[in-house]
């Protein structure tokens, strides 16, 4: 599981602080100041450190977000930049920010036209993993399977990440859930809750946190798991924060799996 930081702003470093203290070891930003404190994440990494965390056991993952997805007058870059200069200004700028020289996983924050500069970027991430800043590569917002197949087909270096919103209106991006499952793709999801309070007060998921007496949250997040999901979890209570990280402390039985699963 992941902990997001999106819509924190000024307890962000609070936040990702108490959520790496509680357990968890993956943190998700992304350099676009108009949604994310990447800035205070980077605090909230240090402090966290400074109690015991040490860097080499936290998977950090932040984003290039494309110029549509800017406070144009609170970006890291110019809007006068060509597309790679934006890229590597938004590099530094998420380096500088995590008190990093190498970042986990650099995501693409949502496709972009032309496709030649989609590429563009793409290529030139692939050079920050070859040369050892980056660990893995990806894309969020895609919700368009013929073009994570053709940027697949194209990239030596090979996306690892999709990260979309998990909701019903991309029928739950089943399709593009079963070509990551076949490419070694992790396929992450976001507003797995938010977007889903018909499944959460289902007959089915609620009589699942009755007999393994767990929350709601608790049986849907290890749900998710079960069918090869990382979901993101951006909670600010303590308290869901320890609930949550103990989902991998029961399993649910095949037939509960595919109870739930045939209301997606």
């Amino acid at each position: 599981m992941i902990y997001g930081t999106a819509w924190k702003k000024e307890e962000t470093s609070k936040l990702v602080e108490q959520a790496l203290v509680c357990g968890f070891k993956a943190v998700d930003t992304a350099c676009q100041p108009k949604h994310y404190r990447e800035d205070l994440v980077g605090v909230g990494l240090e402090n966290a450190y400074k109690k015991g965390i040490k860097r080499e056991d936290i998977f950090i993952q932040t984003k290039f977000t494309p110029i549509n997805g800017q406070d144009e007058n609170n970006m890291p870059y110019l809007a006068s930049d060509d597309i790679l200069t934006q890229l590597e200004k938004s590099f530094m700028k998420s380096k500088e920010n995590l008190k990093t020289d190498f970042i986990d996983s650099y995501l693409v924050h949502s496709p972009f036209g032309p496709i030649e500069d989609l590429i563009k970027v793409f290529k030139t991430m692939e050079e920050f993993v070859q040369c050892g800043q980056v660990g893995q590569i990806g894309i969020s917002n895609c919700y368009d399977l013929n073009l994570l197949i053709y940027l697949y087909n194209i990239l030596e270096v090979k996306p690892k990440v999709v990260q979309n919103r998990f909701y019903k209106d991309s029928d739950y991006d089943k399709q593009i859930r079963e070509f990551c499952r076949q490419k070694d793709i992790t396929y992450q999801s976001f507003w797995s809750l938010t977007a889903n309070p018909h499944l959460l007060s289902s007959i089915e998921v609620q009589s699942l946190a009755i007999k393994y007496n767990k929350t709601v949250p608790q049986i849907f997040y290890r749900f998710l798991k079960h069918i090869g999901i990382t979901p993101l979890n951006g909670t600010t209570s303590k308290k869901h924060v320890e609930e949550d990280l103990d989902i991998l402390n029961f399993k649910l039985e095949d037939e509960e799996i595919r109870q739930v699963n045939a209301l997606l």
